[in-house]
């Protein structure tokens, strides 16, 4: 008799759920967000032993298998990608790849042109964000702390130097964070930096 009452809730929002994915395009978002953030864990918590199979542990060749693994999610939320200037990406040697930061659906994006041997550089914080940080890592994905200049630019030096030995390519959104605006934020410098130092 106890357990009718706690079902009620359960199995209420579960037929509102059909009504409410008709009906407003704010519970869509809402729930494609969540959806998006959930599925993401899951395959990243699949990545990891994947990657530990595949090479070891950290290594810059994990992001293909993890790039393999998130593509997909794009058709579950709607997305299409058109690219041109794909060919760009085939220079041969290391280089660096600068683009805006709008959303965390970029990841979608950048996962569907990653080129060979790329990583992305992104915000320390992102380490710490359960199976995703921990599959970021796998990638070779380098850190920075936005937060402390000097830790950023002996950072970017060492990034500079691991592209230059090991002939990676790195993925950078020089605005430094998120932006949702139509204008562009202001460019640090470090992606400049790293550009001239990977000649």
């Amino acid at each position: 008799m106890d357990a009718v009452p706690w079902l009620t809730v359960p199995l209420l929002l579960l037929l509102l759920l059909p009504l409410l994915l008709f009906t407003s395009s704010t519970f869509v978002f809402y729930f494609k967000k969540c959806f998006y953030v959930t599925w993401m864990m899951v395959l990243c918590l699949l990545a990891i032993p994947m990657c530990f199979l595949k090479s070891g542990g950290r290594d810059v060749e994990n992001m293909r298998l993890i790039s393999a693994l998130i593509r997909h999610v794009k058709y579950f939320l709607g997305l299409r990608f058109e690219v041109s200037g794909s060919e760009h990406l085939l220079t041969e040697g290391p280089y660096v790849i600068i683009s805006n930061h709008q959303s965390s659906l970029d990841v979608l994006g950048l996962m569907e042109i990653l080129p060979e041997r790329c990583t992305p550089i992104a915000k320390k914080e992102l380490v710490y964000v359960g199976t995703m940080g921990i599959s970021c890592w796998l990638g070779g994905v380098v850190f920075i702390n936005r937060k402390k200049t000097s830790d950023a630019v002996s950072v970017m030096a060492e990034a500079a130097k691991t592209m230059l030995d090991n002939q990676i390519r790195l993925w950078v959104f020089p605005e430094g964070t998120r932006n949702q605006g139509g204008d562009l934020l202001p460019f640090k410098k470090g992606a400049f930096h790293l550009a001239v130092a990977a000649q």
